[in-house]
């Protein structure tokens, strides 16, 4: 074979040249990964950041909402005494509602879920207003369970079938929901200024009871029992510090609470100063008042009842805005009567006055 030709024993040049000459550019291969990347993208849109993984689990945890039944069209607001539908909201706020129409919502309030075969079947049997009835799968249908299913579907309330851990997420992960959950929406509350528009409107004379520091869902129930059955048109309570018309206190009130409106009031102690200069007495009820309820003589006027806590009684700004403190008088073993007692027999007193 014929060698190439070249001087014997010399250097081969390397490719791109001989030794020590200059390289030849890249002719703008590289010019792209030289301009940068942009901006630094943010937190949480970079893939491996904790920030981008909390944004995921966000939206996973949203897009795993149970389905619950919608509100039929057009009933975006329910009349007085009714819940509203899950993610329903009026307008307006405790603080700029008065005397504007609009209703106020509890800010410790939302959808509420009953857990617990007892607990949902009873619920139903009161009639307690609810959206949806959550059967687990594959669920031991015992008695409670297939008259909870027949309740719900009388009355028109969806009945869906989910997964255990759905039915977990739903109730908390430590509460013995037995496979079953009824989703009860929030309360509609009124206005008082338009609870008491309401009632002047009809040609009724006002007699309402406000709540100063009650906790119990049950002593809420019954003051709206009683006030049912004495004659009264309302009742209002604090949004703050105060119980709110739960599933519980709708049970307790063994149905009034459909035909008893409950306001809520931003601020009680205002809404005291607001209802004595539209003409109504307020008088609290406490176990250290100057007065006893039995010579009580204003039960024939215009009223506004402060029942105040079993334990505390009433607050100080409270009693100062009052225009008299009732007591009742009982024996002295007993330290202190429930609240929603001494409501039943304050209303009871001011029910024989009017019947004169």
């Amino acid at each position: 074979m014929a060698k190439k030709p070249g001087r014997p024993g010399a250097a081969k040049a390397k490719k791109g040249g001989s030794k020590g000459a200059p390289k030849l550019g890249t002719g703008g291969k590289g010019r792209q990964a030289l301009e940068g990347r942009g901006p630094t993208p943010k937190a949480e849109d970079r893939k491996y950041h904790p920030a981008a993984k909390a944004k995921a689990l966000r939206e996973r945890k949203a897009s795993q909402t149970p389905r619950v039944a919608k509100a039929k069209p057009g009933t975006t607001t329910a009349k007085k005494g009714e819940f509203l539908a899950p993610g329903t909201r009026t307008a307006g706020n405790a603080g700029g509602a008065a005397r504007t129409g609009r209703r106020v919502q509890k800010a410790a309030d939302a959808s509420e879920v009953l857990s617990g075969r007892n607990s949902v079947l009873e619920a139903l049997r009161a009639k307690v207003p609810a959206t949806a009835l959550f059967i687990a799968a594959r669920i031991e249908m015992d008695d409670r369970v297939k008259e909870a299913i027949s309740i719900a579907n009388a009355r028109g309330i969806s009945v869906g079938e989910v997964t255990r851990p759905e039915i977990d997420r739903m109730t908390g992960h430590d509460a013995v929901h037995q496979g079953i959950a009824l989703q009860v929406p929030p309360y509609n509350y009124q206005h008082p200024s338009e609870l008491l528009d309401k009632i002047l409107s009809r040609g009724q004379k006002p007699l309402l009871v406000a709540l100063d520091g009650i906790t119990d869902p049950r002593n809420l129930g019954a003051i709206i029992r009683s006030v049912a059955a004495f004659g009264g048109q309302g009742v209002i309570v604090p949004q703050r510090r105060s119980v709110g018309v739960t599933a519980s206190a709708w049970k307790t009130s063994a149905g009034a609470a459909s035909r008893i409106p409950v306001a809520l009031a931003a601020n009680l102690n205002a809404t005291i100063k607001e209802f004595q200069k539209r003409g109504l007495f307020v008088v609290g009820l406490d176990g250290g008042g100057d007065m006893s309820l039995p010579t009580f003589k204003l039960g024939n006027e215009p009223l506004l009842l402060v029942i105040g806590s079993e334990g505390k009684g009433l607050s100080r700004l409270v009693q100062e805005n009052c225009d008299a403190i009732l007591s009742i008088p009982i024996a002295k073993e007993t330290e202190s009567l429930n609240a929603g007692i001494a409501a039943s027999v304050a209303l009871y007193e001011v029910a024989k006055a009017r019947l004169k």
